[in-house]
């Protein structure tokens, strides 16, 4: 990507440098609530917050970031810089309303958001209830060295994919489904689940399709490196290292072929009504 000369965003919050505690320390007794990652769909992304037991502390951890670090976060707000100049222009012409741009906080290890404390293990995340995006950069590292998909687009894929979940909060999209899988059952959950990912997954490819006509940041091969990235966490994938088989009615986030494809439809386009994957899903209907 020439992602160097890009717009940075002025909304990226940076608290690498705060550390969080409840009583002395992050998970401590509370009511436990399970927070779904974003892009993970195996047991271990699946992150206990705790809420009550104690106030919640925040103290600067006095780490100072390394230069990799520094350049990663400027890299982060040049994407959130571009994922705002696509949807600005794009949003209102297809679903005639103004786009309202999140904001992305960087952290390290644990943040506190309005869907509660979660810790760096469920990976980028997006919280409807504060409208933020959340991310440590060392997902990043995992992404590379554990999943198979480096590059630097690879991580804007990551992104993009959460910005597409404000998206559909801007949609009304979010409350439908939080609505839907509150009076479902597992498995037809889990569907709903899917479909919604997967959306996600395509509205990051209407973002690719449109920053690369505009050609300021997408050069030849990084549509590659993006697609790598959706293959290498799909839920069959991440099953089948986590558990040695896959149950596809665990599903939560879909398949990798899933998530490549609903991708590529996005990034072909560029038209958010190719994204309808509700339609597309059987018992996904909202």
């Amino acid at each position: 990507m020439r992602w160097q000369s890009g717009r940075r965003s002025d909304n990226v919050l940076d608290r690498r440098g705060i550390s969080l505690g409840r009583g002395g320390a992050i998970g401590g007794a509370g009511v436990v609530v399970a927070l779904i990652a974003a892009l993970l769909g195996a047991p271990q992304s699946v992150v206990r917050s705790l809420r009550g037991g104690g106030e919640v502390t925040e103290t600067e951890s006095g780490r100072v970031p390394s230069a990799a670090e520094n350049e990663a976060a400027e890299f982060v707000k040049v994407v959130v810089g571009s994922t705002e100049d696509v949807w600005t222009d794009v949003f209102p012409r297809q679903v005639r309303r103004p786009y309202e741009p999140p904001r992305l906080v960087l952290f390290t290890e644990a943040v506190q958001s309005a869907c509660g404390i979660t810790g760096a293990a469920v990976g980028p995340f997006y919280c409807p209830l504060d409208s933020r995006v959340y991310l440590d950069l060392s997902f990043f590292r995992e992404l590379d060295q554990r999943f198979g998909a480096p590059g630097d687009f690879a991580q804007a894929y990551v992104i993009a994919h959460e910005i597409g979940h404000h998206v559909q909060n801007l949609l009304g999209i979010s409350d439908m489904v939080r609505d839907q899988r509150s009076r479902l059952p597992p498995a037809p959950s889990n569907q709903v689940s899917v479909a919604t990912e997967l959306q996600a997954d395509c509205f990051a490819g209407v973002w690719a399709y449109h920053a690369n006509h505009s050609g300021q940041v997408i050069e030849p091969g990084d549509a590659e490196e993006g697609l790598r990235g959706a293959s290498a966490i799909g839920d069959d994938r991440l099953q089948r290292e986590a558990r040695g088989r896959v149950v596809p009615e665990s599903f939560t986030h879909g398949s990798s072929a899933q998530r490549v494809q609903w991708f590529k439809s996005g990034m072909a386009s560029g038209r958010m009504a190719d994204c309808d994957t509700f339609a597309r899903l059987d018992g996904a209907r909202l």
